[in-house]
């Protein structure tokens, strides 16, 4: 996350998120949860502990062995930082804690914890927005929550992003129809998620796979384009039916998204993985220029929350705050949260009038700060517009004005701009309404 400090003051991966940047990830995060929320995505908060025992089926080994246990003091059972939160509503959902009505549609914004290595770069703590779309499997819905991903994206300012599209299903199938042992299946699914192709011959070489078997193979995490990827693939396919069937769900759901308006943003992609076995069907990664990795992703799990008890297919995805603001960032999306402020100051002896138009102020939606009284009290409208720029308001008002009647306040306004402030003196009353006229027909 931005601003964080030294990093010898604190663990490993975690960060300190200082004001203005809070101000910025919070208004992003409501722009998303307001857009999910118009797509019916209602909100869930999730626990921040869980025990081992109970969410381990739903987590791979490598995410148990990256997980923050420690002993519950009253129990004595294992309990787990949570490192995932969607095998945390799978089970939620398993175990009965949502209404029973399907499709369920869940929305949330938390953090989760997982340990990485020093020196791989990664944070340890991350901020996510995301979504899950639970109990129905078709084309329609694995559509319908890549769309609102674009659209959450929309909504933030964010245009120039391309999303990867695959399913997991058609590699799987390939390694499967080769002949792979279990451990070399995984072994080959990871090394084509990384793009690592000599590991990935080398692979092939120790399982000993025929050579016309080892081709398609390595051919499929190249196979990363436009629509000439579906001809390719079915080419590969030939007459399997699991990688057909996976190939036809791909071109569905591909075609719904160019019909709904994102193919210049779309590539598909028969090498794409999720960092997470539970995926099992369309899966869609994020990417956004100057960005080198991606903001987030997701896809479809059909077979985690039956890991709980209870069978449901579900698709959804996750955003990883940190990266989105470094997207905005790089695009001066950001905007700082003192331009909507205003400054408001009063000498010593006039406090209650300025808490009486500090008030009103707030009231009518605009943020307010007390400005210094020793600035104030020189009554100089100087001091009030240097501790204005200071702190970047875009407007100020002083109470208190030497000769003048104290029923009247000083209103400066345009403290942002390279102009000159403009002046203005309104009775106390009026200020509340100028300055909220003034946000309407300009806003910061």
């Amino acid at each position: 996350m931005p601003n964080r400090h030294d990093r010898s003051l604190i663990p490993v991966g975690m960060s300190t998120i200082l004001p203005e940047a809070v101000t910025q990830v919070r208004r992003m995060e409501e722009v998303l949860l307001a857009t999910l929320g118009g797509w019916g995505y209602r909100e869930i908060i999730p626990p921040t502990f869980e025990y081992l025992d109970v969410l381990a089926p739903g987590l791979e080994p490598g995410v148990i062995e990256a997980c923050y246990k420690f002993a519950d003091r009253t129990t004595g059972r294992i309990l787990l930082l949570r490192p995932d939160v969607t095998a945390q509503i799978a089970r939620i959902v398993a175990m009965g804690m949502v209404a029973a009505r399907l499709p369920l549609r869940l929305s949330y914004r938390t953090t989760v914890f997982r340990h990485e290595p020093e020196h791989a770069g990664r944070d340890r703590e991350i901020f996510q927005v995301g979504a899950e779309l639970i109990g129905v499997d078709d084309a329609a819905m694995d559509g319908e929550i890549v769309a609102l991903m674009g659209d959450c994206l929309g909504k933030l300012g964010l245009s120039d992003f391309t999303i990867s599209l695959g399913h997991v299903g058609f590699f799987k199938a390939l390694v499967a129809r080769a002949g792979l042992s279990q451990d070399g299946r995984k072994r080959a699914e990871q090394a084509a998620a990384k793009k690592d192709l000599p590991r990935l011959e080398e692979i092939l070489a120790r399982e000993r796979i025929s050579a016309q078997a080892a081709r398609g193979i390595l051919e499929t995490p190249r196979l990363y384009g436009r629509e000439e990827v579906l001809n390719r693939g079915r080419a590969l396919a030939g007459r399997d039916p699991q990688s057909r069937a996976a190939l036809d769900r791909l071109t569905q759901v591909y075609r719904l998204l160019a019909d709904a308006g994102f193919k210049d943003r779309l590539v598909l992609d028969l090498g794409e993985f999720r960092g997470f076995d539970y995926y099992d069907g369309v899966v869609f990664d994020v990417f956004a220029e100057g960005v080198g990795c991606e903001l987030g992703g997701g896809g479809r799990y059909n077979n985690l929350i039956g890991r709980f008890g209870r069978d449901l297919p579900s698709t959804g995805f996750a955003f990883d705050v940190d990266r989105l603001f470094q997207a905005l960032e790089r695009r001066g999306n950001g905007s700082s949260s003192a331009r909507g402020t205003v400054l408001v100051s009063a000498p010593a002896d006039q406090a209650r009038r300025l808490f009486q138009v500090s008030g009103r102020l707030r009231e009518a939606g605009l943020s307010v700060v007390h400005g210094s009284i020793r600035a104030a009290s020189r009554n100089q409208p100087r001091s009030v517009l240097e501790e204005g720029r200071r702190l970047g308001v875009a407007s100020a008002v002083l109470i208190g004005l030497p000769g003048r009647p104290p029923d009247e306040a000083l209103v400066l306004t345009g403290l942002a701009g390279a102009r000159p402030a403009q002046r203005r003196r309104v009775a106390l009353k009026e200020v509340a309404g100028l300055l909220s006229k003034r946000g309407r027909e300009r806003p910061s």
